[in-house]
């Protein structure tokens, strides 16, 4: 069983706008077309059972059109696909728990948020909401970590500021994406490494972490709090499964971050 928590896709009208402008940014080409329909066939390219897909409403004006995708596609590939739903910061509380609510009734089981794309930083008062709420309903959050492209000069979701989260929101359940913090591994394994902190895997390997210090974070680390993930269009899961299988984890290990603890936190 492999479960990928790190995907994106976007609704079939929107793909073809949406990932050129990513893609120059990144300076990478998608490995497929930005579609549900095209992940679905590089998840049966990469061997993967089911995987997360990361929705960002990145304005407050978005949010309810990105939530409704999120469900819309939960109902139609409830099989294989788990979609996150999304709050802005800049969304009222009202407004914020009714769309909580909608995605809860419709089974999404968790929030993606991205500090960088939204312009706020994760220790923002102006999150507060959004974590209050997701703990108040029983849904994680999944957060971009680190380093990004989009905002290269200031990273929004660095280690300290997400500590000074986890203290602003101790009953919130984060998901830390890319092992922590992308490109500021040293940082992540002084500072999160044994926290009450989720992580994922995604672009390690691909972003240049070196194999010895993923082991350390790795085995370091809660095992029950590791995600795989591979960030796919931009990493496929099958080069992420080749990385991680490279780093000579113990095989329980192994089987609780590629599938068991995902499955914990989707209820599955």
């Amino acid at each position: 069983m492999l479960i990928d928590f790190h995907t994106h896709a976007f609704p079939d009208k929107l793909a073809p706008r949406a990932l050129p402008p990513l893609a120059e940014r990144i300076h990478s080409e998608p490995l497929y077309d930005g579609t549900v329909g095209g992940l679905l066939a590089s998840l049966d390219r990469w061997g993967v059972d089911r995987a997360v897909i990361c929705n960002i409403a990145t304005n407050p004006k978005q949010t309810e059109n990105v939530n409704t995708f999120a469900i819309e596609t939960l109902k139609k590939h409830r099989d294989r696909l788990s979609p996150l739903g999304s709050l802005n910061p800049e969304c009222t509380p009202e407004f914020m728990e009714r769309e909580l609510i909608r995605l809860k009734e419709a089974g999404v089981r968790g929030l993606k948020i991205h500090p960088d794309y939204t312009g706020h930083t994760i220790d923002d008062p102006r999150f507060d909401a959004v974590f209050s709420l997701a703990a108040e309903h029983g849904m994680f959050l999944v957060t971009h970590a680190g380093f990004d492209v989009y905002s290269p000069d200031f990273i929004h979701a660095s280690p300290d500021r997400i500590l000074r989260r986890l203290e602003r929101s101790p009953d919130a359940v984060l998901v830390a994406a890319h092992y922590g913090g992308n490109k500021q591994w040293d940082e992540v394994e002084e500072k999160l490494i044994g926290k009450n902190l989720w992580i994922d895997t995604s672009l390690g390997g691909f972003c240049g972490l070196a194999p010895a210090q993923a082991k350390r974070m790795l085995t370091r680390h809660d095992p029950e709090k590791i995600l795989f993930g591979s960030d796919a269009p931009w990493c496929s899961s099958a080069e992420t499964l080749a990385y991680l299988d490279s780093l000579g984890l113990s095989a329980g290990l192994t089987e609780r971050i590629t599938h068991k603890n995902a499955e914990a936190l989707l209820g599955l």
